[in-house]
């Protein structure tokens, strides 16, 4: 079972991943054209992500793999006001027929001039109509200068991707 990780491109979802598996920060320049898996190892578990592209040519291949997932997190960029509508628009798509699906929403670079709080990127995304079976978190991260550790707000997104693991499994 793996954990999907979604978003549109040039969000930082390869950035966060990198974050994630070695607690180190590496700014990957590039989307991802295609695919992108990472293993990560915790004291509890083994985690292993799937990263796909958010570039429209890849997102029709998102639904084919949210049937064989125990997670997704959902990776936004905070700072890139005009394209929340659409970010919001695939995240309800995506998870319409799927009531139970946990979903873990990082709102990525928060470090940056102009981005949207917390508060602002749940209302962008009208999260609160994604119903109330599902466990739902927002968590605020970004990834600073290259090859300094990790924010504290990583650290917690990855403690509370383990913990909903172990939950999933």
């Amino acid at each position: 079972k793996q954990i999907l990780v979604l978003g549109l491109d040039g969000a930082g979802k390869t950035s966060i991943l990198h974050a994630l598996a070695t607690n180190h920060v590496k700014r990957s320049m590039a989307p991802t054209e295609g695919f992108n898996a990472i293993c990560v190892n915790t004291e509890e578990s083994q985690m292993e992500f799937l990263e796909i592209g958010g570039s429209e040519s890849l997102r029709s291949y998102w639904k084919m793999y949210l049937p064989k997932v125990l997670l997704l997190i959902y990776v936004v960029d905070s700072a890139d006001h005009a394209r929340l509508p659409v970010a919001k628009q695939l995240l309800h798509q995506l998870i319409q027929n799927n009531s139970t699906l946990p979903v873990v929403v990082l709102a990525n670079k928060q470090d940056l001039e102009g981005a949207y709080c917390i508060t602002d990127i749940h209302d962008a995304l009208a999260l609160s109509d994604l119903g109330d079976e599902r466990k739902m978190f927002l968590i605020g991260t970004h990834v600073a200068e290259d090859g300094s550790e990790i924010s504290s707000s990583m650290k917690d997104a990855k403690e509370l991707i383990a913990q909903l693991v172990l939950e999933a499994q």
